[in-house]
């Protein structure tokens, strides 16, 4: 049996930069993984579908090149091609968590991992076999995949999940996108961009539920001015695939209607990769789908760890990984700090993109604080005007009383790349006037930034 100080459970964003760092700080390391090496966001998420993305936002520069200047004559898109691409990407960065494995001399243990007690995992391999190991510290990180409905069972064809509309083998005239969480809305915006006739359906009363109202507000507007069609208070009750394509009965406040479509993609969430793996057999406690960990990621049972999207946090790659890193940190006896939940940033990666930290509007008056908010549109941007992407905003959120930076959101081009500032900036506890005060370059995007701090100032000066 052989024998290592740190086992990592799962080798996507949280389980492969926890086995590096375990490495760095000089633990004998392996890593367990039963498909491709990244996981689900370096294979069949996050990478992949930015790929898509960008794929269509080309596209959609071809369509509107005459707003530039400049004549197209011809141009059409693949979309065998374009998926093929972004399978390539996905390949290659998989590639690449390979080359960090063995440039780190970690082990990678190929197979299906099951816990055993007395820190132990037993490894099925592709041939049937079995191994067992061992290790000081073993850290569960299997994450999780696109959660099934009742009313929406995934047959793989008809209604699909994320990872099949990735690889479709034909692109769809009309589908239907159950969810409009951030898979959901990057998804109908690839398939609109590419030509598919597409509609939404939120259960809850906004698309991006968790975002800040106006950002939400601001979203609905950008899709439907592309054509989108979406549908909010609305639930899919049942679906239909006897016939060609698929029926779907979509409840709302209006009645019931029936929509048609190619296929359906379910994003309403997801299930954790929780089953299977011995936690009962070793004892460690869960709770509605998730372990239960302390603020160092150990479960109740000494040397078992969890972290990603098992664990409570946000469901989100950076913080899987930013998890995995504290938790090994802690085992070396280094001092830590726990992670601060509300400075997670959240991005979607649709046209246009949204990012956001820390409180929304309302979050912030519910928890009692007296607020400035200042808000500063992309349409007053030189930048964004110059680009021809002048839709969305940046809004801000302070504490009136002592200038606490407490909540920031983007709707817009690029914004996913803009929302480090203040994540930093909050992460430093900076106040609104320090922000003002430092000089942000022009012409740029991230001017907005500042701009938005000035109104809620009343200093703005180019509104």
């Amino acid at each position: 049996m052989s024998k290592y100080d740190v086992i990592v459970l799962g080798s996507g964003p949280g389980g492969y930069v926890t086995a590096i760092r375990a490495a760095q700080l000089g633990f004998k390391t392996a890593v367990v993984e039963k498909e491709s090496l990244g996981g689900v966001c370096l294979n069949w998420g996050c990478i992949p579908t930015k790929a898509l993305l960008k794929s269509a936002q080309v596209f959609e520069y071809l369509k509107h090149a005459d707003d530039y200047g400049l004549t197209v004559k011809e141009y059409d898109k693949d979309f065998d091609k374009v998926v093929k691409r972004s399978r390539g990407v996905a390949e290659g960065m998989s590639k690449g968590v390979q080359f960090l494995m063995k440039k780190n001399k970690i082990d990678v243990l190929e197979g299906f991992g099951k816990l055993k007690p007395g820190k132990k995992i037993d490894v099925k391999g592709a041939d049937g076999k079995t191994t067992e190991y061992s290790a000081d510290h073993i850290i569960i990180a299997t994450g999780a995949r696109s959660r099934e409905l009742p009313s929406l069972p995934q047959d793989g064809k008809k209604v699909i999940g994320y990872r099949e509309a990735m690889t479709l083998p034909k692109q769809p005239k009309k589908m239907i996108v159950v969810g409009s969480g951030a898979i959901g809305m990057e998804f109908a915006y690839f398939y609109n961009s590419m030509g598919t006739e597409v509609t939404v359906v939120e259960f809850m009363p906004n698309v991006v539920p968790l975002e800040d109202e106006e950002v939400s507000k601001q979203m609905e507007r950008s899709f439907k001015k592309s054509g989108i069609k979406v549908m909010t208070s609305a639930e899919v009750t049942k679906v239909d695939t006897s016939g060609n394509g698929v029926k779907a009965t979509v409840k709302t406040q209006k009645g019931e209607q029936v929509l048609e479509a190619d296929v359906v993609l379910s994003a309403v969430g997801i299930k954790t990769n929780i089953e299977g793996i011995g936690l009962e057999e070793v004892g460690i406690a869960t709770d509605r789908d998730k372990i239960l960990v302390n603020d160092y990621y150990q479960t109740n049972i000494p040397g078992y760890y969890a972290i990603g999207d098992v664990t409570p946090g946000q469901a989100l790659a950076h913080v899987a990984s930013a998890e995995g890193i504290l938790c090994v940190e802690k085992i070396k006896g280094m001092h830590v700090e726990p992670i601060d939940y509300n400075n997670i940033p959240g991005c979607t990666y649709c046209m246009p993109e949204v990012a956001s930290v820390g409180y929304t509007e309302k979050a912030a008056k519910e928890a009692g604080y007296d607020i400035k908010v200042g808000k500063f549109p992309f349409s007053a941007s030189g930048k964004a005007k110059a680009g021809g992407n002048a839709d969305g905003f940046v809004k801000v959120i302070f504490d009136a009383k002592y200038g606490e930076w407490l909540g920031c959101h983007m709707i817009g081009a690029g914004v996913t790349d803009m929302i480090a500032e203040a994540v930093v900036a909050r992460k430093l506890e900076t106040t609104g006037h320090e922000i003002l005060k430092a000089v942000h370059p022009h012409p740029t995007m991230s001017e907005a930034v500042m701009e938005a701090v000035a109104a809620a100032y009343d200093e703005v000066i180019h509104l």
